[in-house]
């Protein structure tokens, strides 16, 4: 597999994305915003739930979760939101307990599994990882949403331009 390639052609699938560039930059603050939650058997349909209730683009937001949360980034999310979440609230949870639940849910059991495993990890630990979750995750989805705003904002003036150029040719 060709990474340069793959990279591209995801390049190329998230600039073609039709729509307004606030939808889409919406969109992708919300996937962003759930993409770094420390809630990983729930991402895409809250993702998709958010996205058609504030009517904005689901595909943005899937792909910002996709960027954002993948098999390279679970662990250091996961590690982060632990060291945050122990640091703000007073509960002091271990990387052990985290990962006994986390490389069975990454290892792709169902998602009956996973729920089942998640509900099992007491409030403690759900406290905790959502607290750092949040630290974490708002700053992350405010970048992708101004960076996703300005790429479409440009990309939306390069199109409006190549079609006056045509229209001036014709």
């Amino acid at each position: 597999m060709n990474l340069t390639r793959l990279k591209k052609y995801y390049y190329l699938r998230f600039v073609r994305i039709k729509g307004d560039p606030e939808a889409i930059a919406w969109g992708s603050f919300i996937g962003a915003l759930i993409g770094t939650m420390p809630v990983m058997p729930f991402h895409t349909i809250g993702i998709i739930a958010v996205c058609f209730l504030t009517r904005t683009s689901a595909m943005a937001g899937l792909f910002a979760s996709l960027v954002i949360s993948n098999p390279l980034s679970y662990i250091p999310i996961y590690y982060f939101c632990m060291v945050i979440g122990n640091f703000l609230t007073p509960y002091d949870i271990t990387w052990a307990k985290i990962s006994s639940v986390l490389y069975p849910i990454i290892s792709g059991q169902g998602f009956k599994e996973s729920v089942t495993m998640l509900a099992n990890l007491g409030s403690e630990v759900i406290i905790v990882m959502l607290t750092g979750g949040i630290v974490i995750a708002l700053p992350t989805a405010i970048i992708w949403y101004f960076f996703t705003l300005r790429l479409f904002i440009k990309i939306r003036k390069k199109r409006r331009e190549k079609h006056i150029l045509r229209q001036k040719k014709k």
